[in-house]
């Protein structure tokens, strides 16, 4: 089972990654860019391609479902307690990946 104070924990363990408010949630940011945000004390909303939100929403049905806006597929809603923590690492690692800036990927060695 994993907490939310876990979720953080993985979250800001993240280069450069702020915990920032957004309007009346918390979001998790890198260099500004918001990759999830925490809407209540059970939930996070981690920004991730749809091909990893299929993934996730498979390997974890209980605890995961699709994150839309509007008409638009945005990320996954996951439900920390019915969620592995490694699955939400790699949510949180993949979601980080795709909002972090090309020359923060170049400082830290990555493509």
């Amino acid at each position: 089972m994993t907490t939310m104070r876990r979720v953080r924990e993985l979250a800001l363990a993240l280069p450069e990654t702020t915990e920032q408010p957004h309007h009346d949630i918390s979001s998790f940011r890198v260099r500004n860019k918001i990759f999830a945000t925490v809407p209540d004390d059970r939930h996070i909303r981690i920004m991730v391609p749809e091909g990893e939100v299929a993934a996730a929403c498979a390997e974890a049905p209980v605890g995961c479902e699709p994150l839309y806006w509007g008409s638009k597929l945005r990320g996954v809603v996951v439900t920390v307690r019915s969620t592995p923590a490694g699955l939400i690492a790699e949510l949180l690692s993949e979601a980080w990946h795709e909002k972090a800036p090309p020359a923060l990927h170049r400082s830290l060695g990555a493509d």
